[in-house]
């Protein structure tokens, strides 16, 4: 039967590299996250009114600094024009604070640029959730029924899921080489304290290439046990 063939087979050991790289990525994010959280900037800048002063000198006054519940749940939300920091940022004054504030702030100039990569990934977010929710089920059902039109639509909406990850890696790099520029030419941190700083994005970066990773690597399982599917038929 395909079921228990899809989630026993042998080509679950494709997976392995991804989640090793994805754990090292969370393990690095949370090690330099928790370093420089407790280094204080000589600027005593909160990261809440850093990035409020950032949007102010673009002449952005249309998007909301606000405080978001939790641990690195920090982002930009276009739709609601509100650039969300969470407890452990918005009024700290720590390294870490201030690069992930620069970071988002830089998402808002992103999109006040129309950075292209930007806008084609937020005019892809209903379609890839719609997607991701359905591919894996779709992809399950065309092999327990041996339907390769399902077998394939599942691998097409997968696809597009691995699609997005790939999209998602300009916009974060783009966005952390923006928030450096930031912190250095507009004085925030010192020419000492930019190397923190920058190995706080820098690890927060890595998890975006874990995920791209684990999505081209789930991807390329979904294609070999198609494969092996219509062999058996």
């Amino acid at each position: 039967m395909f079921f228990p063939y899809f989630y026993f087979d042998p080509t679950m050991l494709i997976l392995i590299p991804g989640v090793i790289i994805a754990l090292w990525a969370q393990m690095r994010v949370q090690s330099n996250f928790s370093k420089y959280s407790r280094v204080p900037s000589r600027s005593g800048i909160s990261a809440s009114d850093m990035a409020r002063e950032i949007l102010a000198s673009q002449g952005i006054y249309n998007v909301r600094v606000e405080q978001v519940r939790g641990t690195l749940t920090d982002h930009y939300d276009p739709t609601a024009q509100a650039l969300r920091l969470s407890d452990s940022v918005g009024n700290s004054n720590s390294l870490a604070a201030l690069a992930v504030a620069a970071h988002e702030a830089g998402h808002v100039l992103q999109h006040k640029d129309g950075y292209a990569p930007l806008m084609l990934r937020n005019a892809a977010v209903p379609v890839i959730n719609i997607g991701s929710n359905l591919a894996i089920p779709l992809f399950i059902i065309g092999l327990i029924f041996s339907w390769q039109p399902l077998v394939q639509i599942g691998i097409l909406l997968f696809s597009l899921v691995v699609l997005f990850s790939l999209i998602t890696l300009p916009v974060e790099f783009n966005a952390s080489r923006r928030a450096m520029a930031i912190l250095e030419t507009d004085g925030y941190l010192t020419q000492d304290e930019l190397p923190g700083a920058k190995k706080v994005l820098s690890a927060a970066a890595m998890t975006y290439v874990a995920s791209a990773l684990s999505a081209i690597l789930n991807l390329l399982r979904l294609l070999i046990i198609s494969g092996a599917g219509r062999r058996d038929d």
